[in-house]
């Protein structure tokens, strides 16, 4: 299993626009459509990582808990998948209705929005204040499959109540680890 870091997109950093379709309601949604009106987080996330797969729990706890205070979520899948089927758009949808992810999970088949972003890995979390600048990037916490830290999304909570309550965000922030995202040749 690769243990690929964020590339760490500088804070500031406008939220670069995207369309794309969104396998939970079968719609079209750009960058828009999703935020939030405090604020918008951004997961590049696939179907078959273990680390995704390891972390989805707790960040639909996480999106459950601050959806309501103005933050919008959304899930990106822009893994290739000629090579990767398990990430294809039907599974994607599978994927979403398994983990009951109420939040748009959106598929980058031409991979430009990952590019956009300088995503590097899944689950790679980005998130932007309500003027879409880049407050946050990095990890949901310190647990990754195998090394026994309880999942509680620290990081990216300390980040949205940083955003929410004026408060100090993460100093410094740590990249998320995960899977690379799988370009395609």
């Amino acid at each position: 299993m690769a243990r690929t870091p964020s590339n760490m997109l500088a804070l500031g950093t406008k939220a670069p626009d995207f369309t794309l379709k969104d396998l939970n309601s079968n719609q079209t949604l750009s960058f828009s459509d999703i935020r939030g009106d405090k604020g918008t987080v951004v997961v590049f996330m696939c179907n078959h990582c273990p680390f995704v797969i390891h972390m989805i729990e707790e960040l639909v706890r996480v999106e459950n808990d601050y959806h309501v205070q103005g933050i919008g979520f959304v899930g990106i899948n822009s893994n290739d998948v000629e090579n990767y089927p398990e990430d294809a758009p039907d599974n994607m949808t599978k994927f979403a209705a398994k983990y009951k992810m109420d939040f748009p999970y959106l598929y980058d088949e031409t991979q430009e929005v990952a590019k956009a972003y300088d995503a590097a890995c899944t689950p790679d979390i980005y998130l932007f204040d309500s003027r879409d600048q880049l407050v946050y990037r990095g990890q949901l916490d310190d647990s990754r499959p195998g090394n026994h830290i309880p999942l509680n999304g620290a990081d990216l909570r300390i980040a949205l109540d940083a955003l929410l309550y004026n408060r100090k965000y993460p100093d410094p922030q740590k990249p998320s680890i995960g899977c690379n995202i799988k370009w395609k040749h």
